[in-house]
């Protein structure tokens, strides 16, 4: 039994160095942390980037893989129809948190 908990003592260090940068999120409420933390969509995301790079090989320069990596970002938002639980309540939350940071359709910024 203790073999197979072995595997998850890295992952319990990684977060002991990254404390800090971990627990401000659990100052969000609930609501907001779910609309915020969509691991689906994010895994679901870093597959189809990881898959674009393997598969190259090699970039000239790293223009050419941001601009890769962009265009394959606008070929996965495609694929994103359903729209996200809460999100109109975390970009109000957000809006009072930091003003500066939040744009409004019609507001320039």
């Amino acid at each position: 039994m203790i073999l197979k908990w072995t595997g998850y003592l890295s992952v319990g260090q990684v977060w002991q160095r990254n404390w800090e940068r971990i627990t401000p999120f659990f100052h969000y409420p609930a609501d907001i942390r779910k609309a915020i933390y969509t691991t689906n969509s994010v895994e679901a995301l870093h597959r189809s980037l990881r898959k674009i790079i393997k598969t190259r090989g090699a970039f000239p320069n790293e223009e050419s893989a941001l601009k890769l990596l962009f265009l394959a970002i606008r070929q996965a938002a495609k694929k994103w129809t359903m729209p996200v639980k809460n999100w109109s309540e975390a970009l109000n939350y957000f809006t009072v948190l930091w003003p500066e940071r939040m744009t409004r359709p019609g507001r320039l910024a």
